[in-house]
């Protein structure tokens, strides 16, 4: 380690920097004869702090120094020449503090090191058994351990505050520990000294900002709870702050009032056992335990130097106290009778109704400094005494206690007399013993908003048991936004104070002493920045830049002369002086104040000795030996001190003992300067804003004549003024304390984290709304009725009015309020001033100047900006002034402002009469033409404007086109001309967003209208897209009778997808729209759900029910629930459809016509009656076919449902026939006149009859059937009917569909967008189909499919839906299976027309592609071999099917489930009989030869012999592959599950047989009968079937074909088995 001496040698050899100098002056010596010693180090000082001898300061680099008399080493150093701290060298320190005679240092780590003296523990370095009365010669490191949390961790603290005997620190979390001893430590606990680090439990769960230590006593700054988080059941509800400007600060505080009632002045929780103690304690002897006496000395060179002995307690039989005398030795006597009296009075005259088992000390002129250590006791509430109480009053008026210097206790009948008159000045004002009992009027009856809490039962904050615990400052962060979110300080603090309050340095009213931290109610809403602690006195600053301060006032330190001083008192300062910053000493206090020049000046109140005494720092004498009869002086006003301007530019300022520090810089390119005007500009600004507020806007607001004399409008603008200036005086006040931070730590801060640059939008913002409102009220003409209340209400304060008046008008006594209020206008140049003096120190080039430049650029623009709305305000005001009159009122608005008029005649209407009178008005929102009295108003944002080409006319013509109306204006000369259509250019580009420099606005724009004369929108209200005065885009169309439309427009009209709404007034309901519109009606698909509860989904046309669509009557429909699918033209069903009765259990399949059943039909009823017949008028008419459920069937002629008349066959299930002529109703019995014929056993059938009894015959046919659907997707492609269109145009319109449907369907998964985005690019569709291009055409029909935007994917649902609704339900019937299958077969003619309209290169259903497919296994499914090789036949049902089928699967196989349930029954019987025999004996009796037996099987790859029981061990690999046949949908897959079963088959017998064979089918027939029987295949003959009607034709002669038709025939051969 290199020589402490060395090293300073060195810094003194380099030169002083020009930033963070220090200067140390000795406060007690005349101010006109002080002379500040200068530190001289090389690098500048970033921070200073004293102690009562001694001091620290922390140098750049985080090395620290020390000067003064250091105790722990026995050393003592000059002010000029500070010592390193050695033992710190290598570690980087941010913040020290100096107690009384320790100190303490901050890492960058957030780690704590002390130093000094220890004998209270407040070094940290106490354990418990070892010796109190040490020191610790060298900074030691002092853990902030939390062991609340799980595993403990180590706190990061990021602020120090030292006492004499206690220290504090602040945590990163905003939290507070505390070491030391005596009450000032805030804990809950009996044992001292405190030598490790423990939390203030009291203030856990609050956000604390900054904490100052007095010589025994603590101070913190903490963020002010919202309002919401109080316990204010039963207050009124308040708004948040700046929203309701005239709340003052008492209004605030009653607003959020609690009772307090049941907490003593230290801040204990009163239980109802304690408050009875306390009543009976009162009256009754009290035992008090005192505490030992120890002086601390003023100046350890003193003869009577700091001792570190401790007296211990003593205990007396009867009541003692401890009164300290001159000598600063205690002394013990009895209390007498009086005394004890006078101590009850006292008691009362603070409000204390708990007995306290101590009363906080006397003190008097004596002793400087004299107090009792706080050694270990049981009583926490043990204090210091000192002497009398009249001895501490310096008195200069008549209204308080009053005394002799005298030792003797206090007259008990002056306090009798004290306390009388007092109960009369506070007559009908409720007290709490937290009210301060002298102060009269609001502050006494102000409640405080915050609780202390419940330190008794310890932390009120929950215990986080994670080590990794969210800060405890989250509620009050959570209550505080603006901090959390701008970063900008928060001004709604508090104060809480606690400790020893013998000088009423605690502020709560009395000299009470406060076991734990309490808030101090009067400076609650004060908005307190900052506070400071001397010995026995406290500070506290404002961001209005005044200074509270309270305690200890023997030397004149709080700077005023007010009492009482155990309340906050406003210090008195000079006008014009604005005090930034401030410290507090042993006996005086230091304060920092902007002047009249930019370089900030020092103010000096308390102490100052005669000029023949001069001391140096070192040399002090001991204020201990100090008496009253000392001739010394003080000033009790803040006082200039002329040396400071030698300084340069004061950043800070500190005290100490009876010393003062400050560190300047010197103004270097600027730099400095810039940046202080920049701040004290601001404090002004916000100290005039607060004074307007409480001197003009809060009274003012508050007033009950305001809205009659202002009028309703008026009084709601004033509203909205006051509220937007505080939001701006918030702002700038918020600002102004961010700059003094800034300030404060100028060398340490980058210049871009300014909150000018940071917070430029909250700036803008801010004025914005300000000055938009301030406008709006000067335009309104409401300061004239304003200034005579102002004058009014302030009577004969009126000076007052002239002092905040910062215009011209002022010095003649006329106040113009409006001048006044646009006064921080000039702010903002201001602004842009200092940046730009800022941004001269750096290089163009670095991020600082182009940050700072910004700046510039943006409030410039900005108070250019407003500039310009002041003169359109001033301008307008102008106006209504001259054109005053009830015609031009109803045009005033507060938003509006005149840009020109016509008034010289120098605008016309075209063709107007000779006589008539045009007068052309533009504001910034509308033109208005006005005509005698009559005025049309023509709202700028539905304005168009186009100049006429002039045609020799020599006419200067306007063209204006608003929604409803166009006409032309003529200009009296083409300057005119121009100027008009500049005017409206501009104007109408402002308001529609564009920067309004002239260029001519879009004729594309959204915009709201409300249509006053077109005939279909009359008085709808419409908000959107507009063209050259026509609604055009999306839109919203609202109309007075409850109508809207949400959706598309063009050309004025209703037009593409739109919803719509649209009241029913007989149900009391609304109808509702959402499809397709054309030319203002519904036009195209929709969905249409009526108010009697129908819903109809389909097309229409013109507005009608038109094409396909499907009705449901829904659930509201009172007599049937019923649903009809098919064709419906002009309203009413007309062609194809399918009506499901729900009610009647009918279902009716067949032609319509003018909403009747009219044509070939078929119905099918629940009961299972199937008939199918003609229809004319909505009834059964001419021949039918009526079928039963038991096969009764009759064949003739119906003259109405179910009723028949004529000639008819009827022929019965066992074949017996009747023919004859019928009458009556089939459910309740025939008439028959006719033959009856029974066939006999060995007559041949009836081919005749049989024909007569077809089904389908008279069945609408299946080609014929859902043409609407069909012809609707070929309307989508934009074809008129079927294959007529161009097919470019297909095509395009399939791309436009899926462009839209992607970009207005918002939740579309991100697989649903790329398949759209697939399907957007058109393939190349004119390319002639080959088998390499076929695959392509395929991936794309099914991704086309899959989506419903598409017009094929459109198409597959719709058919889909169509066919379930015709075959599920009650036309789930046996006798619909041929309808269903030709229905299919139809669908695929249909759809394979359309995909060869897309696809013109495809060939002929079931012809052949031009060239083979690449692999011969590649669309094996439609490929067969010939002599010359593979050829690929293209089918509608191979390309189509894989596509359709599996969505019609269920119900298409119900119906083959139900044809085939007979034969079904009798094949499962027998699989079930034969598969009860084990594989041997069912294998020999299927006569399966032994050579195709196997011998073995594997399970789990072990090979087992197969025996005679074995049961389904042989060819399982075939059986499974066989039962897969029930999870395919299509033929063809269907197909290659037996083929692949063969081939299971082939592979399992090979090992069996030695070389190659070929089967024939006597082997193979009884082996497949074996698998087919084993595989157990449930509906086996549903699948047969379907496969035979629906298989491709081109394979039922090839190997597939064979493979079926012997599955086939094993199928025929199980039902026809019988057991051997």
């Amino acid at each position: 380690m290199e020589n402490p001496e060395a090293s300073l040698a060195d810094e003194q050899a380099h030169t002083s920097p020009d930033r963070g100098l220090l200067h140390v002056w000795h406060s007690a010596g005349h101010s006109r004869q002080l002379c500040p010693d200068r530190v001289l180090l090389s690098r500048p000082v970033l921070q200073v702090s004293l102690g009562e001898h001694h001091g620290l300061l922390l140098a750049q680099g985080g090395q620290v120094y020390s000067f003064g008399e250091l105790l722990w080493r026995d050393l003592s150093v000059p002010v000029s020449a500070p010592v390193p701290e050695v033992s710190l060298l290598g570690k980087t320190m941010v913040h020290v503090a100096a107690g009384g005679f320790h100190c303490g240092a901050l890492s960058e780590q957030g780690s704590v090191y002390m130093w000094g003296e220890n004998t209270a523990g407040q070094c940290g370095q106490t354990e418990k058994g070892t010796v109190t009365n040490i020191t610790v010669p060298e900074p030691c490191p002092v853990s902030v351990v939390d062991g609340e949390v799980v595993p403990p961790v180590v706190v990061r603290v990021v602020d120090l505050a030292c006492g004499r005997e206690h220290s504090l620190a602040l945590s990163a979390q905003n939290e507070l520990w505390a070491w030391g001893s005596g009450c000032q430590l805030g804990l809950v606990t009996s044992t001292f000294p405190v030598g490790k680090p423990q939390k203030v439990e009291h203030l856990a769960g609050r956000h604390v900002i900054q904490v100052a230590c007095g010589a025994y006593h603590s101070l913190a700054l903490v963020r002010r709870l919202p309002p919401q988080d109080y316990n204010t059941q039963h207050a009124p509800k308040k708004k948040e702050r700046g929203q309701s400007p005239h709340y003052s600060v008492t209004e605030r505080e009653e607003l959020s009032a609690v009772e307090d009632s049941h907490y003593c002045p230290l801040g204990v929780e009163l239980t109802e056992v304690m408050k009875g103690e306390a009543s009976s304690q009162v009256r009754g002897p009290r035992r008090r335990l005192r505490a030992g006496a120890t002086s601390a000395s003023s100046s350890p060179g003193s003869d009577d130097s700091k001792s570190n002995t401790k007296h211990p307690n003593l205990e007396s039989q009867g009541q003692t106290d401890s009164v300290t005398e001159t000598d600063g030795s205690p002394k013990v006597h009895l209390l007498s009778a009086d005394e004890l009296e006078l101590q009850n009075l006292l008691e009362k005259l603070s409000d204390q109704s708990l007995d306290k088992q101590d009363t906080d000390s006397l003190s008097s002129h004596t002793s400087d400094d004299s107090c009792i250590s706080s050694t270990p006791s049981s009583d926490l509430l043990t204090s210091s005494y000192k002497d009398d109480l009249n001895t501490k009053r310096q008195m200069h008026n008549n209204s308080g206690l009053s005394g002799s210097h005298s030792s003797s206790p206090v007259c008990l009948n002056e306090v009798r007399l004290c306390l009388e008159k007092e109960k009369r000045s506070l007559q009908g004002l409720k007290s709490s013993s937290l009210t301060n009992i002298y102060q009269k009027g609001k502050t006494a009856t102000s409640r405080r908003s915050s609780l202390p809490g419940t330190p008794t039962h310890g932390s009120p904050r929950r215990r986080h048991p994670c080590a990794c615990r969210p800060s405890s400052a989250g509620g009050a962060s959570a209550g505080a936004p603006e901090e959390a979110e701008d970063g900008l300080p928060f001004l709604e603090t508090e104060i809480w104070s606690w400790g020893r309050g013998s000088e009423g340095q605690l502020g709560h009213g009395d000299q009470l002493a406060r076991l734990q931290p309490l808030c101090v109610k009067s400076l609650t809403g004060e908005e307190v920045i900052k506070v400071a602690a001397g010995s026995h006195h406290s500070l506290a600053l404002t961001a209005q830049c005044q200074v509270y301060s309270w305690g200890s006032n023997m030397c004149g330190q709080l700077g005023h002369v007010n009492i009482p001083v155990t309340v906050p008192q406003q210090a008195k300062l000079s006008d014009g002086l604005r005090v930034w910053d401030l410290s507090a000493g042993q006996s005086h206090s230091l304060l920092l104040a902007d002047g009249d020049c930019v370089q900030p000046v020092l103010l000096y109140c308390g102490q100052q000795k005669e000029p023949v005494q001069t001391e140096r720092l070192n040399q002090s004498e001991s204020s201990s030996k100090r008496s009253p009869s000392r001739v010394e002086r003080y000033t009790v006003m803040p006082t200039l001190l002329p040396f400071c301007i030698e300084m340069g530019y004061v950043s800070s300022v500190c005290s100490g003992g009876q010393s003062c520090a400050v560190l300047a810089d010197h103004n270097v390119m600027g730099f400095i300067s810039a940046i202080h005007e920049l701040a004290s500009r601001e404090r002004h600004l916000y100290c005039w804003c607060s004074s307007v507020r409480k001197i003009l806007l809060t009274p003012l607001r508050k007033r009950d004549s305001l809205c009659p004399v202002l009028g309703e409008q008026c009084t709601h603008l004033f509203f909205s003024l006051c509220e937007s200036f505080v939001q701006l005086s918030t702002l700038i006040g918020r600002h102004a304390t961010a700059l003094t931070y800034f300030l404060h730590n100028v060398q340490g801060c980058d210049v871009t984290t300014l909150p000018l640059l940071t917070h430029t939008e909250y700036f803008i913002d801010a004025y914005k709304r300000y000055f938009s409102s301030l406008g709006d009220f000067q335009v309104m003409g409401g300061f004239q009725p304003l200034h005579k209340l102002s004058l009014e209400s302030l009577g004969f304060r009126q000076t007052l009015l002239t002092q905040l008046s910062v215009s011209d008008q002022s010095a003649s006594g006329d106040v113009d309020l409006v001048s006044m209020l646009y006064w921080p206008l000039q702010q903002l140049h201001q602004y842009s001033r200092a940046l730009l003096k800022l941004a001269a120190c750096y290089d163009v080039l670095t991020v600082e100047y182009k940050s700072l430049d910004q700046g510039h650029k943006d409030c410039e623009s900005l108070s250019s900006s407003l500039l310009r709305r002041k003169k359109e305000a001033e301008t307008t005001f102008l106006f209504w002034k001259t054109h005053s009159g009830k015609t031009t009122e109803c045009l005033r608005l507060p938003r509006r402002r005149v840009v020109c008029e016509s008034s010289n005649r120098s605008l016309t209407l075209q063709n107007a009469g000779r006589f008539s009178n045009h007068w052309f008005i533009l504001f910034n929102d509308a033109l208005v033409h006005t005509q005698f009295s009559t005025h049309h108003v023509y709202p700028l944002t539905c304005l168009w404007v186009k100049p006429v080409t002039e045609n020799g006319s020599g006419l200067h013509a306007l063209k204006i086109t608003c929604p409803e109306e166009s006409f032309t204006l003529v200009a009296s000369t083409p300057q005119e001309k121009n100027k008009w259509l500049r005017s409206l250019n501009q104007t109408v580009d402002q308001i529609l967003g564009g920067g309004g420099q002239g260029s001519s606005p879009a004729m594309t724009r959204t915009a709201s209208y409300t249509f006053t004369a077109d005939e279909r929108f009359k008085d709808a209200q419409y908000t959107g897209s507009w063209l050259a005065g026509r609604v055009h885009g999306r839109g919203t169309m609202k109309w007075p009778d409850g109508r809207l439309y949400k959706g598309n427009f063009k050309n004025g009209l209703e037009d593409g997808y739109g919803e719509c709404v649209i009241p029913n007034k007989l149900l009391n309901k609304t109808d509702t729209y959402q499809g397709q519109w054309r030319e203002g009606k519904i036009h195209g698909f929709g969905k249409y759900k009526y108010a009697s509860g129908e819903v109809y989904e389909g097309c229409f046309c013109d507005g009608q029910r038109h094409g396909y669509g499907m009705l449901s009557s829904g659930k509201l429909a009172r007599n049937s629930s019923s649903v009809f699918i098919g064709q419906w033209v002009h309203d009413k069903r007309t062609g194809y459809g399918v009506y499901d009765d729900i009610t009647r259990g009918e279902k009716y399949m067949g032609m319509w016509l003018d909403d009747q059943r009219h044509g070939s039909a078929v119905i099918i009823t629940q009961h299972g009656v199937y008939f199918e017949g003609a229809f004319r008028e909505n009834k059964m008419s001419g021949l039918g076919l009526l079928m039963s459920d038991d096969d009764t069937v009759f064949h003739g002629e119906f003259t109405d449902d179910w009723t028949i008349s004529g000639k008819g066959i009827l022929t019965m299930p066992n074949g017996d026939s009747l023919d004859g002529q019928f009458s009556g109703e089939w459910s309740s019995g025939l008439k028959v006149v006719g033959t009856y014929t029974k066939p006999g056993i060995d007559e041949p059938p009836n081919k005749e009859k049989n024909g007569l009894n077809r089904l389908g015959q008279y069945a609408v046919p299946a080609d014929q059937r859902w043409i609407c659907v069909f012809d609707e997707c070929w309307s989508r492609l934009g074809c008129e009917a079927a294959g007529k269109g161009e097919r470019t145009t297909a095509w395009e319109n399939i791309a436009v569909t899926i462009t839209t449907a992607r970009r207005q369907s918002p939740d579309l998964s991100r697989s649903q967008t790329k398949v759209l985005e697939c399907l957007e690019f058109i393939p190349q569709y004119e390319d002639p189909v080959t088998a390499a291009n076929y695959d392509n055409i395929r991936r794309y029909l099914t991704k086309a499919c899959e989506t419903p935007h598409h017009p094929l994917g459109w198409l597959v649902e719709t058919l889909v839906t169509a066919y379930r609704m015709t075959y599920v339900g009650v036309g789930s019937n046996r006798r619909l299976l041929r309808q269903a299958v030709q229905e299919v077969l139809a669908y695929l003619t249909h759809f394979y027309s359309v995909i060869r309209f897309l696809f013109p290169g495809l060939p002929d259903d079931g012809s052949v592609l031009p060239d083979a497919p690449t692999s011969p296994s590649k669309s094996r499914r439609n490929s067969y071999t010939t002599g010359q090789g593979c050829v690929m036949v293209v089918s509608s049902s191979s390309l189509l099917l894989p596509l359709l089928l599996p969505r019609l699967y269920p119900p298409l196989f119900t119906l083959y489930s139900l044809q085939e349930e007979q034969e079904e029954t009798e094949y499962w019987e027998r699989i079930l009989r034969l598969n009860k025999q084990p594989d041997q004996s069912l294998l020999s009796f299927l006569e399966v030869q032994e050579k195709f037996w196997p011998l073995w099987m594997s399970i789990l790859g072990e090979k087992k012999q197969i025996v005679s029981s074995s049961k389904d061990a042989c060819f399982v690999s075939a059986v499974e592959t066989l039962q897969q046949i029930s999870t395919r949908f299509t033929p063809s897959d269907k197909l290659m599950v037996i083929q692949k079963s063969f081939e299971e088959l082939t592979l399992e017998v090979k090992p069996l047989l030695d070389g190659d064979f070929l089967w024939c089918m006597d082997d193979l027939f009884p082996l497949f009968l074996y698998v087919v029987l084993r595989a157990r295949i449930r509906n086996l003959g549903a699948e047969i079937s379907l496969i035979e009607d629906l298989m491709d034709p081109n394979i039922q002669h090839g190997e597939l074909g064979l493979m079926f038709t012997t599955l086939k025939a094993c199928y025929i051969q199980i039902q026809q088995e019988t057991n051997a």
